[in-house]
């Protein structure tokens, strides 16, 4: 069994708030979040324990984006099994999930249209602080600076709902897109996370505009079985 990092209390804090807010948002937290929630001075303090917590390998930090945090799941399996929590469910059978991947998607189709699986993947539950519906080829680098670029596999809770601020996967005039959820006086805005894109404005009372889900993960290549 992978032996367990040992990290200091505010490694962990750090950790526990990384969790929480993937957890809550989908994405990762910025250092100035993580700065403003512990009480640091300068996000710079929050980069120094990151980088620590990299070292020790907890996280991996992608380069070139504020919320480049991805969890790497063999050593919190140590970790959380260390702590004394049960990361993984107790039977093999319920541990592991069967899920579609979603393709380019058809106009006027439901997006688990059978035309639109592209193949399967089986991973482990545990992977995800939600039970995910399927997982989704992102297209195009709007959200490179949640950390979710092009090529990369969005895992999805199938939901019609969504809070501010949660990454959702959304339909508008028959085209899906990866954004940031924003509802305001004036309708709903989504919201990329690269200064290269413009926002989606959504007015009130618009009939071609669905959410198809939120993001509860996302699944790298090396993370496939």
């Amino acid at each position: 069994m992978m032996e367990s990092p040992k990290l200091t209390a505010r490694q962990q804090q750090i950790l526990d708030l990384v969790q929480s807010t993937i957890e809550r948002t989908g994405a990762p937290p910025t250092r100035a979040e993580i700065a403003a929630e512990l009480g640091f001075k300068s996000p710079n303090a929050a980069e120094e324990h990151l980088q620590a917590l990299a070292r020790k390998g907890v996280i991996e930090l992608v380069g070139g984006t504020s919320r480049g945090i991805r969890l790497q799941t063999q050593t919190l399996r140590a970790l959380n099994e260390a702590r004394g929590k049960q990361y993984a469910l107790p039977l093999p059978s319920l541990s592991q999930l069967t899920l579609p991947l979603v393709g380019r998607v058809a106009a006027g189709h439901p997006i688990l249209a059978q035309e639109h699986i592209d193949q399967t993947y089986v991973l482990e539950a545990s992977l995800f602080p939600r039970r995910p519906d399927y997982l989704l080829k992102v297209k195009g680098m709007s959200m490179r600076d949640a950390g979710i670029v092009d090529g990369d596999l969005l895992a999805v809770q199938k939901t019609p709902e969504a809070r501010n601020g949660q990454i959702v996967v959304a339909r508008l005039h028959d085209e899906v897109t990866v954004k940031r959820f924003q509802r305001t006086r004036g309708g709903i805005e989504l919201l990329p996370e690269n200064p290269d894109f413009q926002p989606i404005h959504v007015g009130p009372g618009e009939d071609d505009f669905h959410i198809e889900g939120v993001a509860v993960g996302l699944v790298r290549q090396n993370m496939l079985i």
